[in-house]
């Protein structure tokens, strides 16, 4: 008799798309690192993931950070020292990149504030970054698409937060989805991006020169790490209801 195949769900074939590049073991949970094509940044992407020990029986509420100017997703769990407290409180914690990599775009790898590095989790609409520069639909439609298919978490329990550049982008991602996130909090926010030389090159370079345009997009790992607990505990008093 013959049988029929069944043919994976979009669920099943996101989290097959997934490569596994790295993963070890912390606070009784697991650290790993993931690669996967990105189909708003048509690059490859990497993120971190951290699997607290509640994620081995049952679905846990999930943390996204964003990192700053230059980070990749190495920089937060190599220096920020939050596992302990992600463990503690049954936090899924997600780590992307800060920008796309390797589009052999001119001039994406001249500066370390603007480019490579520098992805300011806006969607650029001037040529020729628009077509890989889209960090904001990244980070709030394809990634949680993604990580809500591979891993046990809890798509309606979801938090975000950054650094500099992060925190900017945690705010804005907050700020423009009423309700998509139980809370958000920042560590040293560009709070106004269109005042500060950074901002004012990445949002010309990004979005034209047009200032009005602007409008709604509004440090080191040792302050991050100092204060890094009292972050996560306030996020898991949001989370864990």
């Amino acid at each position: 008799m013959e049988q029929k195949l069944r043919t994976p769900d979009i669920k099943e074939k996101m989290a097959m798309a997934l490569k596994q590049i790295s993963s070890n073991k912390c606070f009784g949970g697991l650290q790993k690192v993931f690669e996967h094509d990105s189909a708003e940044l048509n690059c490859k992407m990497r993120f971190a993931v951290y699997l607290p020990p509640k994620a081995e029986t049952g679905k846990c509420p999930t943390l996204y950070w964003l990192s700053g100017l230059t980070c990749t997703e190495q920089n937060f769990i190599s220096k920020s020292g939050y596992h302990q407290a992600a463990s503690e409180h049954g936090l899924v914690v997600i780590a992307p990149d800060t920008s796309p990599r390797g589009c052999n775009i001119k001039g994406e790898d001249e500066s370390w504030d603007f480019g490579t590095g520098a992805g300011f989790y806006v969607d650029a609409t001037e040529d020729p970054w628009k077509t890989n520069y889209r960090m904001y639909s990244y980070v709030t439609e394809e990634l949680p698409q993604l990580i809500n298919a591979s891993f046990p978490v809890d798509p309606q329990r979801m938090s975000i937060f950054g650094h500099s550049m992060g925190g900017h982008g945690a705010l804005i991602c907050a700020l423009k989805n009423p309700g998509k996130y139980k809370s958000v909090s920042a560590f040293a926010p560009i709070c106004n991006p269109v005042l500060c030389p950074w901002g004012k090159k990445a949002f010309t370079g990004y979005l034209g020169s047009d200032e009005s345009k602007w409008k709604g997009y509004d440090h080191s790992y040792y302050f991050i790490a100092t204060f890094i607990t009292d972050h996560i505990r306030h996020h898991a008093k949001y989370l864990n209801v």
